[in-house]
């Protein structure tokens, strides 16, 4: 599957325009290691242009009528909709998922958000009465977002949505990896009648192209998903210009089961959620805790549960994040774990492939067990009782999703409520656009999705009478 050539042009002020050097960056297929397509690698000077026309619409943009807004956004939606299979192409080409899979979610959760960030721009509250004080929620300014590879559409839109819906205004630097799919969404935005200046697409690399958009004096807010390492400079840079800044960052998420539970199910699912995506996932549940009566059983069913997914999930994104699995996956035999399903072989002669990995015996201070691996990997740990599994699940630095099965669903709750973690399932519970999305410890600042990641963009004003 190829994508069609990317622009030779980074979108500013309503066009397609020229950037301002010579160099580009290549588009890779990680399933077959072929270059598809080049994007211009913007510069410091690509991003000043993108922030000034920012700024020049912003007035505009923060003045025009909630309702107006939300039409502009249901217009994007209706134009990413129509794009779908256009965009999932573009999506398997450039990161490898399986189609079916970038239909479904890669395009289809994110048609979903931008839906309703269309609906909440219409009957957000942003004025309101509070005693003999009027609250006004105006946009913060222009917004620089900067967004990750692993699911390209979903977290622009979860990015640019609230910030449209918000009246700010946005330059956008996509992930490296996947800029194809951000030109897609940038034809969208031009086509649902998005005023010119309000969405700004800057490609480029993250030492120059992002750290000059993060660093930029005309840029009100950053808003970054990525790593936490880069998300720990992007707090510094914007802390030192006192700068509003919102991070969702890292995860090593811890799947409980607890004594009673649905066993098979619960691995099950468990296996599918850290598998989906080639395990690119931040709020993948990583680390499987089971009670020490269940565990030998559950390793049984987890190594079979991955063997299932050996020609079913796609390559890892890129050369980089291959050996970068690979060499976690090398550290757990090492460290004395023991793989139950893949290993660190390549699976394919050619392709950025990494076998679907279960690791037993995993104790709480191993590097696996620590570190986001962000790959197919699953950890599988054991616990005496109720007590040592919450201390397992919250040793670690991050704190960003998890999931608890119960027999009864409210000692699911009971224990979920003393999980130090943004987000948690309960008993398989299902997705849910609204629901805010982010993370406590190292995993992140700030809140994605629904009402809460539209609050993210605004800031408040009162009037006393």
């Amino acid at each position: 599957m190829k994508a069609r050539d990317g622009h030779d042009a980074i979108y500013v002020d309503g066009a397609w325009r020229p950037a301002a050097g010579p160099d580009t960056i290549e588009v890779v297929n990680p399933a077959d290691e072929q270059v598809i397509a080049h994007v211009p690698a913007g510069t410091a000077e690509d991003v000043d242009r993108a922030v000034r026309a920012a700024r020049a619409a912003l007035p505009g943009w923060a003045a025009t009528e909630p309702a107006e807004r939300a039409a502009r956004l249901a217009a994007l939606r209706d134009r990413l909709e129509d794009r779908a299979e256009e965009i999932a192409e573009t999506v398997t080409a450039e990161l490898g998922a399986p189609l079916k899979l970038a239909r479904t979610v890669h395009v289809g959760m994110p048609v979903a958000v931008a839906g309703s960030y269309a609906e909440l721009a219409a009957t957000y509250a942003f004025e309101e009465r509070l005693g003999n004080s009027t609250v006004l929620h105006e946009p913060v300014g222009v917004v620089g977002a900067i967004t990750p590879w692993n699911y390209p559409l979903h977290q622009i839109v979860a990015k640019v949505a609230p910030a449209l819906a918000a009246g700010c205004t946005v330059v956008l630097k996509p992930a490296e990896d996947t800029p194809l799919t951000a030109q897609r969404f940038a034809e969208a935005v031009d086509e649902a009648g998005v005023p010119a200046g309000v969405f700004n697409l800057v490609t480029g690399l993250g030492p120059v192209a992002g750290q000059a958009l993060a660093e930029h004096p005309g840029v009100d807010m950053v808003s970054f998903t990525g790593s936490t390492a880069v998300g720990r400079r992007i707090g510094a840079t914007a802390g030192a210009a006192v700068k509003r800044v919102a991070l969702e960052l890292g995860g090593k998420s811890a799947n409980v089961v607890l004594p009673g539970a649905d066993l098979a199910r619960a691995v099950n699912v468990g296996v599918a959620n850290v598998m989906s995506n080639s395990g690119q996932t931040c709020s993948a549940w990583t680390r499987m805790l089971i009670h020490r009566d269940d565990y030998d059983e559950a390793v049984e069913l987890a190594a079979a549960a991955a063997a299932k997914y050996g020609d079913r999930i796609g390559p890892v994104a890129s050369a980089r994040q291959r050996d970068r699995v690979r060499g976690y996956i090398e550290k757990g035999v090492a460290e004395g774990a023991r793989p139950v399903a893949g290993g660190p072989d390549a699976p394919r002669e050619r392709g950025y492939y990494v076998r679907p990995t279960v690791f037993a015996d995993v104790r709480p201070e191993m590097t696996i067990a620590q570190e986001e691996i962000f790959g197919p990997v699953l950890c599988v740990l054991r616990y005496e009782d109720a007590e040592d599994a919450l201390r397992i699940a919250n040793g670690t630095e991050y704190g960003l999703a998890g999931a608890v099965w119960a027999a009864d669903e409210a000692e699911a709750v009971a224990f979920a409520r003393g999980l130090e973690t943004g987000q948690v399932d309960i008993n398989g519970g299902r997705f849910n656009p609204l629901a805010p999305f982010g993370g406590y410890k190292r995993s992140g600042v700030g809140r994605e999705l629904g009402p809460h990641g539209l609050a993210e963009y605004l800031q408040t004003k009162s009037f006393q009478f």
